[in-house]
């Protein structure tokens, strides 16, 4: 089952929830299976290296149906490293993104960033809790 784009959006105002929660600014981006932006948005005054961050987590984290940070210690691998250049170069392999799962299926991911990395994941997680 295909997010769809109210999903995307219960799924942002749960991380930006979390954020506000933990008083920091993210971005948080919301893509589908295949790593394309469903939804998207940058609280006023989060950095905006974190537009990147967030979308790049995201994909990560879709692909290979894992958190981003679990990928980060394989990112050098060749496999992973390979993957990653030939989809051109759009995933981060760092903390902050999470799959989507749902009936056993990766549906896409949340991917945060702005804050701590640890900071970025909580509020992943808590943006997928509203689904």
């Amino acid at each position: 089952m295909a997010l769809s784009l109210d999903e995307a959006n219960r799924i942002i105002a749960g991380a930006i929830a979390k954020a506000e929660e933990l008083n920091i600014k993210i971005n948080v981006a919301v893509c589908d299976t295949g790593g394309r932006l469903i939804a998207f948005n940058r609280m006023d005054g989060a950095i905006w290296a974190g537009v990147y961050g967030s979308q790049g987590k995201a994909v990560a984290s879709a692909a290979f149906g894992r958190t981003s940070g679990e990928l980060q210690e394989r990112a050098d691998q060749p496999t992973p490293r390979g993957i990653a250049i030939a989809e051109g170069g759009h995933m981060i392999m760092g903390q902050g993104g999470v799959p989507i799962i749902r009936n056993g299926a990766v549906d896409g991911a949340c991917g945060v960033g702005g804050g701590t990395s640890q900071e970025d994941e909580d509020c992943a997680r808590a943006g997928i809790a509203r689904l």
